[in-house]
């Protein structure tokens, strides 16, 4: 193929901000077709990205029997990515699903058993391992700096800045709230970084103890307690096989002045890193200690190629790439159902109060 042929099913707030602008700058790939259900969205997306002869439709269906598409991206809400990226690999197309990679576990596991049947690519959107600190890091554990990685914390904590549009507080529609939505994308990083996708317990707590506030202070005005039936907030401690240990903290609106969101702190037998402060590697040589903050203003990443993108750009070149030429992808579906698996473990640990053991 010369262009990779994309269509964009969910022409919302994600596919806006993230997708389609980033799809937009990749040489080798055409936006050819846009599906939402309110078919305005879907035109303001084809007149905005797509190709003079790309198509509108309110039904994913319709849009999947057009054999010409090579790629599907799916950005709608939790409780349809399973069903539409299925749907979209029986039909042909390669997958790349918005994050988290399903509502539920058992939905995640069956968008990996259709990938392997049929034999079409599945990525998630986490995009937050293609920014410069995370390709920078990954590069280290990788080559063993930190020795054996045995506890990390996941940070995705937001003072007060709860998501008052679309579908982000109905827990029917997302199946939960700031733990499969921001807690997502830092427990991905931790098990990424460290590599261990072996999770053997977990014990968690979600809470609902700002949700019920009438007018409170909120980055995008006040939220509708009426409306908020997801938790404010939620914690975790994640033990995996081989002992190592993972803290994952989430929250939309808390009262503390550490905010952090999409970061990770590790520490190994070699020495340890944290994103709190820019990127600051910390260890031990010659019977001292020492901090080093990496400088990420000079380039020097691999995949960067001596230009400046966005972590959605490079997720979008990388992401097309995989597929033109048949390459590694970045993110890996097995990789994306653990995280499914553990966030939907924390959810059960804090209904029952009770730990959740992983049978691997």
């Amino acid at each position: 193929m010369s262009k990779v042929r994309v269509a964009i099913i969910g022409c919302g707030g994600i596919a806006n901000g993230k997708h389609m602008p980033s799809l937009a700058k990749v040489k080798d790939a055409e936006m050819v077709a846009f599906c939402d259900i309110i078919p305005e969205k879907a035109e303001q997306a084809k007149e905005k990205y797509g190709t003079p002869e790309a198509k509108t439709y309110t039904d994913f269906k319709e849009l999947l029997k057009d054999a010409s598409i090579d790629v599907v991206h799916v950005c709608t809400p939790n409780d349809s990515h399973s069903f539409i990226s299925i749907a979209a690999m029986e039909a042909g197309k390669h997958v790349l699903c918005e994050k988290p990679m399903a509502k539920t576990a058992a939905e995640a596991r069956e968008m990996l058993a259709a990938s392997k049947r049929t034999g079409k690519k599945l990525s998630i959107g986490y995009n937050n391992r293609y920014r410069p600190d995370s390709q920078y890091l990954k590069g280290l554990c990788a080559a063993g700096e930190f020795g054996e990685i045995y506890f990390a914390k996941a940070h995705a904590i937001r003072r007060r800045a709860v998501p008052t549009w679309g579908v982000f507080l109905d827990e029917e529609k997302q199946g939960g709230g700031p733990l499969i939505d921001i807690g997502t994308h830092a427990l991905d990083l931790a098990l990424w970084m460290m590599d261990n996708y072996k999770p053997k317990a977990v014990l968690g707590r979600a809470f609902h103890k700002l949700s019920s506030r009438e007018n409170a202070a909120n980055a995008w005005g006040p939220w509708d307690p009426k409306q908020f039936t997801v938790e404010d907030s939620a914690f975790a401690m994640i033990t995996m096989e081989n002992g190592a240990t993972i803290i994952l903290e989430s929250s939309w609106a808390l009262n503390s002045l550490e905010v952090d969101e999409a970061k990770v702190s590790l520490s190994g037998t070699e020495g340890g890193a944290d994103m709190k402060d820019g990127l600051r590697i910390n260890g031990e040589k010659n019977s001292r200690l020492f901090t080093t903050k990496v400088d990420l203003s000079a380039g020097g990443v691999a995949f960067y190629e001596g230009q400046t993108e966005s972590d959605a750009d490079l997720e979008a070149r990388l992401w097309i790439d995989a597929v033109l030429n048949d390459k590694e992808l970045t993110v890996k579906p097995e990789q994306a159902l653990v995280v499914s698996e553990i966030l939907e473990a924390i959810y059960e640990s804090s209904r029952t109060g009770q730990a959740v053991y992983f049978n691997n």
